[in-house]
């Protein structure tokens, strides 16, 4: 299982931008959690952050043949990015979509995620473990997960 994990721009600031919305953790921090729950669940991981709209356009379309699924956090191109947008829709596997805060409960600017249309799930608001959780979404998705080979609780 191949997954890419993408950063959106301002997110290599945080541990020092905003910890009361992100949290103290880096960006560093984030990736060396993810680089460890990917070796727990056998996948490969891309993992890149860019404050560059096109950048993140070009490792979009890059993931149709290096990636089985996308994780991305699109940062403050969530609310303004039709180029992304249209690059996610290509992508063929399950998007998965995060935000470290609870963009829902946030000001009017921060409320609505353009992206949201284009991905499968969407976690936002527990902070740095998003990325995990977003990882384990991602395998389930991708009929991946221990916890898919069981039907739910309330279906047996």
């Amino acid at each position: 299982m191949r997954l890419t994990v993408l950063n959106g721009p301002n997110l290599n600031l945080i541990g020092e931008r905003e910890p009361e919305i992100y949290g103290s953790a880096t960006l560093a921090d984030v990736e060396a959690d993810c680089r460890a729950f990917a070796d727990r669940i056998g996948a490969s991981l891309s993992f890149h952050q860019s404050n560059h709209e096109g950048v993140l356009v070009d490792l979009i379309q890059d993931a149709r043949v290096s990636a089985d699924a996308l994780i991305i956090n699109p940062a403050g191109y969530s609310f303004t990015s039709i180029a992304m947008l249209d690059a996610m829709k290509v992508f063929k596997g399950p998007v998965v979509e995060l935000h470290i805060s609870n963009i829902h409960a946030r000001d009017e600017h921060h409320r609505h995620s353009k992206l949201s249309s284009a991905a499968k799930a969407v976690i936002c608001g527990v902070g740095p473990y998003g990325y995990i959780l977003a990882m384990q979404a991602a395998a389930h998705l991708l009929g991946r997960s221990p916890l898919h080979a069981h039907a739910p609780a309330a279906s047996r």
